[in-house]
């Protein structure tokens, strides 16, 4: 469900986009885009930037921005040694700089960054450079989506933008380096009661969304005909633009997952062209950044015909679309080019930032070239844009790196590379772990396959639970096994420890399937001793265990979650409704579960006491039912187990949020115990 806006919704989001003017797709109308601060702006925010990332060591960089250096405006980065053994980093902004020294970092010095823990062990003194080493990209400049809140009051038309000055010192950070905020523009979506300050206006209600009914979602729709359109969207994005400046570039979405009134190509054009017209008022240089998820979410309203009519509602040149799912359900193929649009190519990679591993690394890996190759393509730029991040770091490192190649890499190679990188060792069973790795969990080719982590650890059970898997498990149980050998020296190395805890907890959410077949192939059969045997490990050790791992390590703490969320609180009222809402949001989301686990975490304290409670339930339900000769009900297990969800979300008990136990001591335990019965479990 990538990114559904209505008014008064915080959105989390920070998609970053690199945007590209191959030579075969010239759009003029984008040659105004680009980095508005000078380049000592730059130079001293990439500077700070290195300075807060290596302490003292930065200091040992010589850093300059000097956009003449840009070659057919695309961004450069030029590395030399420097007197004293120093590095010095030119670059045409402070994205093309950063990105020069991230680069020397992890080929020079065999470093790593990542939100997982960073891996920064430099060299004294730092490794020198022959000569002057040049990077350079296909990506002109650096957007990034920055969503704020809005409200838009029915009584006075005004804009809030909520928090105002936090967003400020974002917004002025990220132009600092170079970057190009995307700020959101009106588009369409009004409150129920500007119906009672202008009564002839035309609104239209749309259909709930979702799960949810009427009370949470039915949004209302202003008419592009209706005067009052151009009145409120100019207005919203004046005073938005007072408040926050611009680059010149605007994102709405009018039907992100929510179905027109009409299907018209005229209407639909109407609309577009409406939109955009509320932006042309205020800025006469704005560009439309469009999500085109509506296109993949709503195949059967979208035929060719609706789409292109939309598209065109718009001046060509003057939108850019977002492929959002283009790794795994491009739409830019089936629509020649969004039909002359400019479009980007995004992976999309995560819904609803679930745990669990899973990459498309084939795919990303040749997906954005193919997209170039395309007859006629109108690719201008390449973009990240997960629902949710701090999972699988290895995809968007590689992902990041691919916006400074010109072709496609040796997947194998990167992989080797990288586990030196992140580990700071070279070490044969972690290169070969990371190969597997690689081969297996991070490739799926499934097509049109979305990573929403279907496994029945993490779901709501039922006799019907998805056990698919797109990978061999023995490859992830044999990369567990090397990561595990290699694991006692390099323990106190924070990037290694979260990988470990990650790596085990895919072998037992493996296991977890493995043992639900078993509960349900018992039950089926009547066979109430192995249903004991099968549902007492799952509930009785396996879980408790994982509880117990993952509670050992800091970046799965539920803990730490709800901390943060009540530290967000002006007082004690607001600090509990937020701890309930931050529950709310990894379990029922909603409050009848109406879209029940859609961001499932993997995370200490609640694996104990919201999933292991749920399996607990259902192992007992069903040994009740095989003792009194009764079939298993799923509605009324809904029923009841949804008093276990409901009671999670609000039972206020207190969980840690700093590590609790020796992680190598867990992991070494369930190895131990589980790593054969997983093989014996396979054969």
């Amino acid at each position: 469900m990538p990114y559904k806006c209505s008014w008064c919704l915080s959105l989390p989001l920070i998609a970053v986009i690199y945007v590209t003017f191959p030579a075969n797709c010239e759009f003029p109308t984008l040659a105004h885009l680009g980095p508005q601060a000078s380049d000592e702006t730059q130079t001293k925010a990439v500077t700070d930037l290195v300075k807060r990332l290596l302490g003292s060591r930065g200091s040992e960089f010589i850093l300059l921005v000097n956009r003449s250096l840009a070659r057919d405006d695309l961004d450069v980065c030029e590395l030399r040694s420097a007197g004293g053994d120093k590095i010095a980093a030119t670059g045409s902004s402070g994205v093309a700089v950063a990105a020069g020294v991230y680069h020397y970092l992890k080929y020079y010095c065999s470093c790593q960054v990542s939100w997982s823990g960073s891996q920064l062990s430099l060299p004294s003194p730092l490794p020198g450079v022959p000569g002057v080493l040049r990077l350079s990209t296909p990506h002109k400049c650096t957007l990034v989506l920055a969503l704020t809140r809005q409200t838009l009051t029915a009584s006075s038309l005004a804009l809030r933008s909520w928090p105002g000055t936090a967003w400020y010192r974002i917004l002025q950070r990220m132009r600092a380096l170079g970057m190009m905020p995307v700020l959101p523009a009106f588009s369409g979506i009004v409150p129920k009661a500007i119906t009672r300050l202008f009564p002839q206006a035309k609104v239209t209600k749309l259909g709930p969304w979702s799960n949810f009914n009427c009370s949470y979602s039915c949004a209302y729709v202003l008419e592009p005909s209706d005067p009052l359109f151009q009145r409120i969207g100019s207005l919203f994005l004046s005073k938005l633009l007072a408040e926050f400046g611009t680059d010149h570039i605007y994102n709405t979405d009018t039907f992100n997952e929510m179905t027109p009134t009409s299907s018209d190509p005229v209407y639909l054009s109407a609309v577009s062209r409406s939109v955009f017209a509320s932006m042309t008022s205020v800025d006469s240089q704005a560009i439309w950044l469009m999500q085109g998820w509506l296109f993949v979410n709503n195949p059967t309203f979208w035929k060719q015909e609706q789409i292109k009519a939309l598209l065109h509602g718009v001046p060509i040149g003057r939108m850019i679309v977002l492929d959002l799912f283009a790794e795994s359900m491009p739409v830019f193929s089936s629509t020649s080019s969004f039909y002359g649009q400019p479009f980007i190519w995004c992976m999309l990679h995560n819904f609803g930032g679930n745990s669990g591993l899973f990459g498309t690394v084939e795919n990303i890996n040749m997906g954005p070239f193919e997209a170039l190759r395309y007859p006629n393509s109108t690719l201008v730029g390449l973009g990240m844009a997960p629902e949710g991040i701090e999972q699988n770091p290895v995809v968007y490192e590689l992902m990041s790196e691919l916006a400074w190649h010109w072709e496609p890499i040796d997947l194998y190679k990167w992989a080797s590379l990288y586990a030196a990188r992140r580990y700071g060792v070279s070490h044969e069973n972690l290169t070969d772990s990371w190969k597997l790795l690689f081969h297996s969990v991070y490739n799926c080719t499934v097509p049109k396959y979305k990573n929403h982590n279907h496994s029945p650890l993490v779901r709501r059970p039922t006799m019907h639970m998805n056990t698919d898997l797109w990978y061999d498990p023995r490859d992830l149980y044999e990369a567990w096994r090397l990561m595990y050998l290699s694991a006692k020296p390099l323990m106190s190395v924070e990037t290694f420890r979260y990988d470990l805890v990650d790596v085990t907890r895919q072998a037992l959410q493996l296991l977890t399937t493995q043992l639900y077949l078993e509960i349900k192939d018992a039950f089926q059969k009547q066979n109430l001793p192995k249903l004991l045997t099968a549902g007492g490990l799952l509930v009785s050790d396996l879980l408790p265990e994982l509880d117990r791992l993952l509670s050992s390590e800091s970046h799965f703490l539920l803990g730490l979650w709800l901390e943060q969320a009540r530290a967000l609180a002006q007082d004690k009222h607001e600090a509990e409704q937020y701890e309930v809402n931050a529950r709310n949001q990894i379990t029922l989301w909603g409050p009848e579960g109406n879209i029940l686990d859609y961001a499932s975490k993997e995370w200490g304290g609640l694996m104990g006491d919201y999933y292991t409670q749920r399996w607990s339930l259902f192992v007992n339900t069903l040994v009740q039912c095989l003792d009194r000769g009764k079939p298993f009900n799923q509605d009324a297990f809904n029923q009841a187990v949804f008093q276990v969800e409901k009671n999670f979300t609000i039972n206020q008990k207190k969980y840690p949020s700093k590590p609790q136990g020796d992680t190598y001591d867990i992991v070494t335990r369930i190895f131990l115990k589980y790593y054969p019965k997983a093989l014996k479990r396979l054969n």
